[in-house]
């Protein structure tokens, strides 16, 4: 009994590629079942249909496509990157810094809500489900500001994965997540919708490839709109959405 208690011990702290499991952890983690209630939030776009400017299949791929050059999907991805390197090379101090400068960069109350709380249901769900020491002490240094490209980052990290599959998924989560509140306020269907994700992924693959550096001096944006639908939405008043 006592070497299997061990063992089972040993195993549930393992990193995962010391268990040969880092494409199921992505998969997992990535996966819209993954307990961080990313279907609550439209990061704005609800109120975007709601003024008519996101109202059919081009302009939802022209406000995504926006997002992702010049609006909080580059910053996200570069927040990511640069969480990624701070955890890889154990600097926890600077792990904290980027966590708090990433909360810090919320434009809008909802913004900032829909961030921390799916990172933290990330951090707490991963931590339960895939432990290790590193992850643990990521954590610790996140404290309260728990932005979720920071602890998705500080996960991969933790457990030795490689930081461009990772970053390319994450961008491509962050659209697919868009085009399903748009599917679900009926701006287009669900093959149109998956078009849309299509036609995107080769931008999310320039733009992790462009920001896995995590280079500070290239965070900035001017989609003014999508951050004033997401100040918009917090008094709209009929909502599917929490952002």
């Amino acid at each position: 009994m006592g070497m299997i208690t061990a063992t089972s011990m040993i195993m549930r702290t393992a990193t995962v590629t010391n268990m040969g499991e880092a494409p199921l952890a992505l998969f997992a983690w990535l996966s819209p079942s993954y307990p961080v209630g990313a279907f609550a939030y439209s990061h704005g776009l609800e109120w975007a249909v709601e003024s008519g400017d996101v109202r059919d299949g081009e302009t939802l791929s022209d406000w995504l496509e926006a997002l992702l050059l010049n609006g909080s999907g580059r910053n996200d991805a570069l927040i990511f990157a640069a969480a990624f390197h701070a955890g890889a090379r154990g600097g926890w101090g600077e792990l904290g810094e980027v966590a708090e400068l990433s909360a810090a960069l919320a434009p809008s109350r909802e913004r900032r809500l829909e961030s921390l709380q799916q990172g933290a249901a990330f951090l707490d769900a991963t931590l339960a489900a895939w432990p290790c020491a590193r992850l643990t002490q990521a954590a610790a240094a996140i404290g309260a500001h728990t932005s979720y490209p920071v602890c998705f980052a500080a996960a991969v990290a933790a457990h030795g994965l490689a930081l461009r599959p990772a970053l390319d998924g994450f961008i491509a989560a962050f659209a697919a997540n868009l085009v399903s509140a748009a599917v679900r306020l009926s701006v287009v269907g669900q093959t149109q919708g998956q078009g849309i994700v299509a036609r995107l992924a080769p931008l999310a693959a320039r733009l992790a490839q462009e920001c896995e550096s995590g280079d500070f001096d290239a965070l900035g944006g001017c989609a003014f709109r999508a951050d004033l639908a997401s100040l918009r939405h917090e008094t709209q008043y009929s909502r599917l959405f929490r952002s």
